[in-house]
Parts: structure tokens; C-alpha cells; sequence
């Protein structure tokens, strides 16, 4: 069996829209040619389909990538051209009635003969083209089409509204005693000179914001930050209301009550009860000590605590409490430092190797690749792009590109995926020197890319993260980042930039003491997403119903009211930009499978576990190929134990 190359990372913008109209009309030529095989079986119909959908996303994702880390006027205009395409095309394939029935007939005919994996795709491809509409009427699915391709738009739109709201602001501050207490790095990346004086730019991108939210002296100042940033995009308003009525006509016309209905046909949680009874359960045992973290907040401040102030006491009160002091870690957290460390850790985890890969074709001069090696075996390739620009969006992220597969011709593909962060920007004279929270964000993209690049599933639809339920994808991603704060593992890469000087002790412990500092708070918040997400989605809700509804969730998980013209909404991407509408709460459901796994890794001992070894060959080896439920179930040999999330996070 031969290997197939990675792909080089080469785009033409003058010529893609006409490239991808022609790749277009030769899937479909190629769907006719399946669709006319008198016996179809899964190695002459179903495997060359599904090979289509994984050449198409090699050829589409640089441009996504391209959008979101080097966007110009030019990759938003290929990019909007090009979503209309794309979105008539998977609306066409998704309600093909031929298709559909083909598997089914597949299904019956050689279920019994298939392997696993095999299985797996032809039950997932059915319930696909059910959830597309495939087996509807053609008024039905002709208006499923329609709003298919306009949620194409808005989701597009809402995204780059919001990235312009972001690059649009700036403030420019001149008095020293205004930025008093910064720290030198963050400053050092505000500094510039006008006419003879050293004035400090502040933006809203994440490195900036924080900066001034964290450590900036003067109130007006946080404030007016705040506002800014809380008040972006007010034109997403309107592109909400149309989404909401959208997504719930759609799943209306497909038999669901709700959206909330039709988003959890695939992912783990049952029904939308167990979903509201999960995060209601953990805001009651999370309600109290939040109250008692927010009183030892107030005591911080002379003057009645306000949404912006949170970041500011919040910083004072933890170096208070743990004598800690974020930048006095940064030192130690130098960018290139935590990347190799973290490396170190996963081949004492794992036995992966990371080497640098043999390619020049990169979008950015900082951007980075690497070749994922596993018993010396070429496994891999993973992309790496992680300072703050001012033309990338914000945020941190693992895109897959490849999966790791056989193809029709029996030859193997290596997967592929690329891992995004917003961390400070290096200089010729300045290195990146990252947060703590940082490394744990590093972390916990890294976990996601494992996931997708270590799978050795053979079919591509349920390689890596494909296939994998919504509300289970968060898990490997959680369970690496807990080992960020673990001392066996800070001290792989905590050294300081100048000296080598590895992170000491005290630090360490100060670390892991402050790791669950306004834990109960935090949870509070995360709470306040996932139920505002679910119930929006569970019925109709338009223009100021959004904001009543936040407000109405607010009352059970704001401990401080935020300023009446906080229009949060307006900046949730994950869920209308993202993939998380009506699934917020993914994350703390995954949380208790990664917390529940992390135990009882770090109970055998970190380093060379069998238990390391399990989740490497059940959890990251099979993929999407299984059900998570069953997975976890192979793992840890019971069902998962929600009281682990409260233990991980410091909740009596």
C-alpha cells in the first residue's frame, strides 16, 4: 500500500471560484456515473463518494484558512462568492432521493459483510440525508435549499461584521499614569512615537483588550473598552433574527418541535430535558461559592463592582490571595519554549515525535509546520500559526484539512489540520511571551488536532474528528489542556527566556493553588451561554425577545448585572458563525468525560500509563468510527461521573 503526499499549501484566488465551479460539475458527473451502477456495494459506490467530500474539502480549506488568518477584501470576496456554491451543492447532494436510497440499499443488502467502520459510515450517511431532507417533497426540499443557502450568508456575514467591528476600534492613550502597572511586554506591543511623543494603541483584539481590562489604572478607560467591545457589530442584530427563524422553519420542515430537537439527533445527550437539567443541576451546585468568590471580589474595590472592573480586582485579588502575579510568569512562557516543551510532554504521553516538515508554501513568515511521527512511523502533518494579526480573526481554533484514510485505490492519506491562536506578537528584539492561560489555550487546541491527526481509521468520514457526536468534540481537547497546570508537565517547557531557568517550585505550587481561583464564577458564565444558546433554540424568538431571554438567564447566573448596553449576542460566533448553535453546552458535557479520564490518568502516574496508552488506541485512534459513549465506556469501564467536573474545578 502506497502513501499519498500532503498537500502543499498553494492558492490561487484570481482562479478559484472558476476551479471550484469545474470541480463542482465533475462530482456531479461522478455522482450520475455511481448512481447508474446496477450493483452498487460499499467499495464502488459508497467508498468513491465519500472520497469526493474529502477532495473537495482538500481544495476548499486553504481558502476558509486563508479568510480567517490573512484576510483581505480579496479572500472575503472569493470566500462570499464561492459559500453560495457550496451550500447549493451540499443542499443538492443532501436531498438527492437516489443517493439516499442507495445506501439504504446497501445497508440491506451488505450490512452483515461490512466492518465496523464500514457500518458506521453507512448509518451516518442515512441519517444524514434524513436530517437534509432527502426523503421530503420537492416543495419542501426546494425551501430547505433556499434556507440552506442564506444561512450560508448570514453565518458568513455575522462573522466578518465582526472581525470589522474589531479592527475598526483603537484607542490611543498619552498619559503615562493611564497605563501605569502594564505590563512591559503588553506595552512594548501598544508603543509608538508621534511627533516626539511615546503614545500607547489599544485595540480589541484578544492580547490588546486583556492587556488593558487586566491591568489598566483608569476606570473611564475599562469602561470605555468594554463598551466598545460588548457593543460591536450592531448590524449582527438583525442577521440573528433571520437565522433563529430560519433554523427553526428548517427544522420544522424535517419533523423536529425545535432546532434544539434537530441539533441533538447528533450528539450524545438524549433529549432537550437531560440537556436543561445538566446545566441547571450545575449552576445549583455552583450558585453559593460563586456568591462567596464574588464577595472577596467586592472587597477589592472602594466603589460598587461593575462588569468592567471584574478583570482588573480579579488580578489584584488572585496576587493577593496566592501572591501570584501573572507576569511574572511570562518570562517563563516564552512562545517557541511552550511549543517544544509541549511537544516533549505528548512524546512522554504518547511516543509522538514532532518534526520540522519540508515545506515552504506557508500563508504567514511565523507560521509554522511540523511532521507527526508514532514509533518512528510517518503519521501526520500539523500547521501551526499563532501570534495576533491585525488581519486575522480572533480567537484560537484546530481546523482539519486532510483525514487520515484509504483511498479507492487502496492507497493511504495522512491527515492533516491546522492549529490557530491569537497569542502577543514576537519581534525582532521581543519574543512572545504568552499567559499561562495561553499555554493552556495551545493545549487545548493541541488536543484537538491529536484527535484528528493520530486516528488510523481507514474511512475518512469517521476519521479523526469526522463523524465524532457534537457534544462529545470538546473531550480531547479538555482532557490535554488539565495537564497544563500539572508540575511533572510545566516543567518540560517553563523556562525563562533569558536565563533557562526552570519555573521554581513555589511558582508551580502558587499555580496550581490559583488553578480553580473564581472557579464556581467562571462556571456560572459558561452556564449562562449554554442555557441562553439551548433556550433560544428551543422556540421562536425575535428582536428584543433575545435580550429578554438573556436577561431572564442572567437573573439564575449573573452574580453582576452587566451595563444595559452589553449586547453580548452580538458577538457569540460559536453559534452564528460557528458550529454550535443549539450545542454551546457541549463543552461541560464534555468537561465531565475529560475531567473523569484525566483522574485517572494522573492517579497512575502522568508518564508512561496504561491508561495513556487506552486513550491513545480507543480515543484518538478510532476516531469518530465509534460511538463516544461506547469509547468512554471501553476507557474507564463505566459510564461517566459528573461529580468529577466539580472535583476538577474546585466545587464543594
Amino acid at each position: 500500500m502506497s502513501a499519498t503526499p500532503f498537500l502543499s499549501f498553494n492558492i490561487d484566488l484570481e482562479t478559484f471560484t472558476d476551479s471550484l465551479v469545474c470541480m463542482l460539475d465533475e462530482n456531479r458527473k461522478t455522482i450520475e456515473n455511481l448512481l447508474a451502477i446496477e450493483e452498487k456495494r460499499y467499495d464502488n459506490f459508497v467508498k468513491p463518494f465519500e472520497m469526493l467530500d474529502e477532495r473537495l474539502d482538500h481544495f476548499f480549506t486553504p481558502l476558509s484558512h486563508l479568510n480567517a488568518v490573512r484576510n483581505s477584501e480579496t479572500t472575503q470576496k472569493v470566500y462570499s462568492d464561492v459559500l453560495p456554491l457550496l451550500s447549493e451543492y451540499g443542499t443538492e447532494v443532501g436531498q438527492n432521493l437516489h443517493i439516499y436510497e442507495a445506501f439504504k440499499a446497501i445497508k440491506e443488502a451488505e450490512y452483515d459483510g461490512l466492518n465496523p467502520e464500514q457500518r458506521r459510515v453507512v448509518d451516518l450517511n442515512i441519517q444524514g440525508f434524513e436530517l437534509s431532507g432527502a426523503h421530503l417533497d420537492p416543495h419542501k426540499k426546494a425551501r430547505l435549499k433556499e434556507i440552506n443557502l442564506r444561512k450560508s450568508t448570514l453565518t458568513n456575514d455575522f462573522s466578518q461584521n465582526l472581525l470589522n467591528a474589531t479592527n475598526a476600534y483603537e484607542k490611543i492613550i498619552d498619559n503615562p499614569d493611564d497605563v501605569r502597572g502594564i505590563p512591559a511586554s503588553d506595552l512594548e506591543a501598544a508603543r509608538f512615537e508621534e511627533e516626539g511623543v511615546t503614545k500607547y494603541r489599544f485595540t480589541l483584539q484578544m492580547p490588546s483588550y486583556i492587556a488593558y481590562m487586566t491591568y489598566g489604572p483608569n476606570r473611564a478607560i475599562r469602561e470605555e473598552f468594554y463598551k466598545a467591545y460588548t457593543t460591536r457589530a450592531p448590524e449582527n442584530a438583525r442577521i440573528i433574527d433571520e437565522l433563529l427563524a430560519l433554523r427553526q422553519e428548517s427544522a420544522r420542515l424535517l419533523g423536529f418541535e425545535n432546532f434544539a430537537e434537530y441539533s441533538l439527533a447528533t450528539k450524545m445527550a438524549h433529549d432537550t430535558q437531560t440537556v436543561l437539567t445538566f446545566l441547571e443541576e450545575l449552576a445549583g451546585a455552583s450558585r453559593q461559592q460563586a456568591a462567596e468568590e464574588l464577595q472577596a471580589l467586592r472587597r477589592m474595590s472602594d466603589e460598587a463592582l461593575q462588569s468592567f472592573d471584574t478583570a482588573f480586582y480579579s488580578e489584584r485579588l488572585k496576587k493577593a490571595q496566592y501572591e501570584i502575579d501573572e507576569e511574572e510568569y511570562r518570562p517563563y512562557f516564552e512562545q517557541n519554549s511552550v511549543v517544544q516543551g509541549l511537544f516533549e510532554f505528548l512524546h512522554s504521553l504518547f511516543g509522538v515525535s514532532f518534526r520540522p516538515a519540508e515545506t515552504t508554501e506557508l500563508w504567514d513568515p511565523k507560521a509554522t509546520a511540523y511532521d507527526l511521527y508514532v514509533d518512528e512511523q510517518l503519521r501526520a502533518r500539523l500547521f501551526l500559526d499563532l501570534e495576533a494579526r491585525k488581519d486575522k480573526r480572533g480567537g484560537a481554533w484546530m481546523h482539519n484539512w486532510q483525514s487520515h484514510c484509504t483511498d479507492e485505490g487502496g492507497n493511504r492519506q495522512f491527515a492533516s489540520a491546522f492549529v490557530v491562536c491569537n497569542f502577543p506578537p514576537s519581534g525582532d528584539t521581543t519574543p512572545s511571551l504568552l499567559r499561562h492561560d495561553d499555554v493552556v489555550t495551545l493545549f487545548h487546541e493541541m488536543g484537538h488536532a491529536l484527535h484528528h491527526l493520530l486516528s488510523t481509521v481507514d474511512e475518512n468520514g469517521v476519521s479523526g474528528v469526522n463523524g465524532v457526536e457534537w457534544d462529545a468534540v470538546e473531550f480531547p481537547s479538555q482532557f490535554l489542556e488539565n495537564f497544563a497546570y500539572e508540575p511533572q508537565v510545566l516543567k518540560h517547557f517553563a523556562k525563562h527566556h533569558e536565563s533557562g531557568e526552570i519555573l521554581p517550585d513555589v511558582m508551580i505550587d502558587r499555580l496550581e493553588r490559583a488553578k480553580n481561583f473564581q472557579s464556581a464564577m467562571g462556571m456560572l458564565r459558561q452556564l449562562e451561554f449554554a442555557l441562553f444558546d439551548f433556550k433560544l433554540h428551543m422556540r421562536r424568538y425575535k428582536g428584543a425577545q433575545v435580550q429578554e431571554l438573556l436577561d431572564a438567564i442572567r437573573e439564575q447566573t449573573s452574580l453582576i448585572r452587566p451595563p444595559s448596553y452589553n449586547r453580548f449576542q452580538n458577538g457569540f460566533s460559536h453559534i452564528f458563525a460557528g458550529g454550535y448553535a443549539a450545542g454551546y453546552y457541549s463543552y461541560k458535557w464534555a468537561e465531565v468525560l475529560s475531567a473523569d479520564a484525566f483522574f485517572a490518568i494522573v492517579d497512575q502516574g502522568i508518564f508512561d500509563t496504561q491508561l495513556g496508552r487506552d486513550y491513545l488506541e480507543i480515543i484518538l485512534d478510532r476516531g469518530g468510527s465509534v460511538s463516544m459513549r461506547e469509547l468512554f465506556h471501553q476507557l474507564m469501564g463505566r459510564e461517566p461521573e459528573t461529580q468529577s467536573l466539580l472535583r476538577l474545578s474546585g466545587i464543594q
